[in-house]
């Protein structure tokens, strides 16, 4: 994972471009200071990372199940808390729009306790399905510990609030966790259970709404924002003697008594109000929401805007006491499951067979990512078909219009989750039918229509070695990889290649192929020989900081080319003179490590000269 988290971090421009970092459930969140330094080319190809996504003014690195480990490893390069996000109440940087800006707060509040809110929301449906299977008493001593156990963290959902909105807006979050439980004290939850000898109550003569905020949401978000603001302006203008101490003191006397008097009521109409639209809504469209939700949701993910959801899950089961918009995730998740079993099941490529299989145990448990990213996505039509898959058992979700109350991860644990207190009810039967429908629909979709038909073969079980004759694309002298100053390069950990010094100015294609990538800075591209492999060609050591200055590139992405036509040219004397490395690489990217090559010559070499083969040890994949 140090190897992992180094190469990283050499992708991202290094620790000193990260503003701050958290990691959810399979991916690390980085927000740069400046995302022009990334490489996301090279990046894409490094082996551990499934995908990097640029969503919602987030740069997103897909890990998978060891996404912690890394988070760790990084964490320990760049000698921060764990929790460095202090830095994100910041202005928006330049050119981040309103929604990202949503998007980026939203994730960071709810990020760092998703792990304990799936397992409270777990433990909520496996006792709901115990009390139904009456496997345990309401009045035992046992299902009340338990209970407690599972309802806390709903219970005081303020105070975990408190705490992690306090770090997002920058503020200190011990003052916030404590704005937070201070709208779930006993003393007030007794005078607004008291009623009518609330009613009366007043603060300094101002009349004094008293509400239950036990598992609310907005309330404390829009408490802890003004307590930060406040907190950055008062806190310069006490002498650093008494600071630490005034400053917590003044948030504390102001913004409390404020959000009784104003803030919680305000927002608490908000979450009523925010609820009752979307009844009104779902009320009237329950299929539709089940088609839209179950097609849609697994492309929400990908792209990060599934967070601009979970404050209305969160509202929705706090005002309600229940959320029907939860329940119709569960054909997505499954459908990408049965897609991804699909594919083990069809697939003669033993490591695409081992990836989907341990995908599709992830994803069963709510971590599709691996799933999405490793297998299905990359074949396209078993995304596709998991998405339709999604659509046609939300429908079914959305009739039964079934419900959960408790929230947690989209898994199978979820089935629990739907019991209500009565007991199994036919909402429960239609998400069981609704899911098991996207599932196998994408399932047997997949298998039979999901991949490219398998070329005859002998007898024996191993697939034809195929091979593509690389040309050199400039003239010059070919280096070993690992001679380069580039660790990420020179390591290998980006795939075997080659490097030539160029003596020209234009850079040609080495084969046919499409052209399935290329860098908005023109300095790097990936071409996708006939046999499927990706070749990655990357101009210079460090010249993505060029920032698109003496590259012209001639092509597009998507465009199919022919070996020796023209894809770039640059200026070489330029680059050297701005003090950077022209040499030229070329890696092997997707499809590696089923690839090897077979180096032709050394020295010097000229544009179209043959200089490597490239042994292909698999079917041709359709380009």
């Amino acid at each position: 994972m140090e190897e992992l988290a180094n190469t990283i971090l050499a992708n991202i421009g290094g620790k000193d471009n990260i503003e701050s970092l958290v990691h959810c459930a399979t991916r690390l969140r980085f927000k740069l200071k400046n995302s022009a330094l990334a490489h996301t080319a090279a990046l894409k190809q490094t082996p551990g990372v499934l995908m990097v996504v640029e969503s919602g003014g987030q740069y997103q690195v897909v890990i998978g199940n060891d996404v912690s480990q890394v988070f760790a490893a990084i964490e320990k390069q760049r000698q921060l808390p764990e929790l460095p996000d202090q830095a994100v109440g910041a202005a928006p940087s330049a050119g981040e729009t309103l929604f990202s800006r949503f998007i980026d707060i939203i994730s960071g509040i709810f990020t760092p306790f998703l792990g304990v809110l799936a397992a409270s929301g777990i433990l909520k449906g496996l006792l709901a399905l115990a009390l139904a299977c009456h496997w345990l008493a309401a009045d035992s001593g046992g299902y009340h510990v338990l209970y407690a156990a599972s309802d806390a963290l709903f219970f005081f959902l303020p105070i975990v609030l408190g705490y992690t909105a306090g770090q997002k807006f920058g503020g200190s979050p011990f003052t916030t966790m404590a704005i937070g439980a201070a709208l779930v004290h006993p003393t007030i939850r007794s005078l607004f259970a008291s009623g009518g000898s609330a009613a009366s109550l007043d603060f300094f003569g101002l009349p004094l709404t008293l509400l239950d905020y036990g598992s609310s949401v907005m309330p404390v978000i829009f408490a802890a924002w003004f307590s930060c603001l406040l907190e950055k302006r008062i806190q310069p203008r006490f002498p650093a003697a008494i600071r630490n101490l005034a400053t917590p003191l003044l948030c504390l006397v102001i913004t409390v008594p404020f959000t009784f008097l104003l803030i919680g009521p305000l927002a608490t109409k908000a979450s009523q109000g925010l609820a009752a639209g979307y009844q009104w809504l779902y009320a009237l469209f329950p299929v539709l929401a089940g088609a839209v939700m179950g097609s849609l949701w697994q492309v929400f993910v990908i792209f990060g805007l599934h967070w601009g959801f979970i404050p209305l899950m969160f509202n929705n089961l706090s005002v309600l006491g229940y959320d029907s918009m939860l329940p119709l995730l569960l054909p997505a998740v499954m459908g990408q499951v049965g897609a991804v079993v699909g594919v083990m099941l069809r697939s003669r490529d033993s490591r695409q067979r081992s990836l989907a299989a341990s995908a599709a145990t992830a994803g069963i448990f709510g971590i599709t990512e691996p799933a999405i990213y490793g297998v299905n996505l990359p074949a396209r039509r078993p995304f596709l078909f998991g998405c339709i898959g999604g659509a046609l058992g939300g429908m079914v979700v959305g009739y039964v219009q079934s419900k959960v109350y408790s929230l947690g991860l989209v898994s199978i644990f979820t089935f629990a989750q739907i019991i209500p207190p009565s007991g199994v009810d036919n909402s429960v039967w239609g998400a069981l039918i609704g899911s098991a429908m996207a599932c196998l629909f994408a399932l047997l979709a997949t298998f039979f229509f999901g991949l490219p038909a398998p070329a005859n073969t002998s007898t024996t079980d191993a697939p034809p070695t195929e091979q593509d004759s690389i040309r050199s694309p400039i003239s010059g002298n070919i280096r070993e990889l690992a001679s380069i100053p580039d660790t990420a390069f020179a390591s290998g950990a980006l795939g075997a290649g080659v490097t030539i010094y160029p003596t020209t100015d234009s850079l040609h294609a080495p084969c046919d192929g499409i052209i399935s990538g290329v860098q908005p800075s023109g300095h790097a591209l990936t071409l996708r020989t006939a046999h499927g492999v990706e070749i990655l060609i990357h101009v210079g050591i460090n010249t993505v900081q060029l920032q698109g200055q003496h590259f012209h590139s001639q092509i597009v992405q998507g465009q199919r080319v022919t070996a020796g036509q023209l894809l770039m040219n640059m200026d070489r004397e330029a680059i050297e003179a701005a003090g950077y490395d022209p040499t030229v690489l070329l890696t092997l990217c997707q499809g590696a490590d089923e690839a090897s090559i077979q180096l032709l010559q050394t020295g010097q070499v000229k544009t179209g000269e043959p200089l490597f083969l490239l042994h292909t040890d698999h079917h041709p994949s359709q380009t």
